[in-house]
């Protein structure tokens, strides 16, 4: 009886500490270029770093996994994407577009891409978050408008969520972005993630 009554708390004693001794969290795949992978800067400035502790701070109990490439196209992610899915994740925020803009890559190249991704990403019930951005001005307006449409476009053809426009509140605002006027710096990393936080709230479970 003695015995049986010691296995039992013993058994009960593991389960509270199970959490401890890595349960698995469900994963957050952040998925982009050189935003995500934090070129420039160290890898715990970049923004799925920040987003970790956000995270963790707001008690989501979720594993980010960062699964950024400096230089990556859409169609690199394209070719990157069975790696991602192979992690099996609960969400997975896209962050990709920047550098085929830069590129001056045409618009429906990139959009492609983009769909084909998502799309593989709806087709195995993984929550979704786009993360749109913008391109400086001299590329023109109608092709900086083309643009910028995909990505709504995107989302809402694969009812993922979205968030118009990454850098939105660093626009403006002194020391969040590098000399090269394109990579956020540790501080622009930081309100990138305070950024994504409401976008991605819909997607989250506790």
């Amino acid at each position: 009886m003695y015995a049986r009554r010691t296995a039992l708390v013993a058994f009960s004693f593991l389960l509270l500490l199970a959490p401890l001794f890595g349960a698995e969290r469900p994963v957050l795949v952040c998925f982009g270029d050189s935003i995500t992978a934090g070129h420039g800067i160290s890898p715990e400035e970049a923004y799925p770093a920040e987003l970790q502790k956000k995270l963790d701070q707001a008690g989501y109990s979720y594993r980010v996994v960062s699964r950024g490439t400096s230089g990556a196209t859409t169609k690199d992610a394209v070719a990157a994407l069975p790696f991602i899915l192979k992690l099996k994740p609960a969400v997975v925020i896209v962050e990709f577009g920047g550098n085929d803009g830069l590129r001056g890559l045409p618009v429906e190249q990139t959009r492609a891409n983009l769909d084909r991704i998502v799309a593989a990403l709806e087709a195995a019930h993984i929550k979704t978050l786009v993360a749109g951005i913008t391109l400086p001005p001299d590329y023109g307006p109608e092709y900086v408008r083309s643009f910028e449409q995909i990505f709504p476009d995107v989302a809402r053809a694969h009812h993922a969520e979205l968030l118009p426009m990454l850098y939105k509140s660093l626009v403006g605002v002194p020391g969040t972005i590098q000399r090269d006027g394109i990579h956020p710096t540790a501080k622009g990393s930081a309100m990138i993630a305070d950024t994504l936080m409401p976008a991605l709230k819909p997607l989250l479970k506790k």
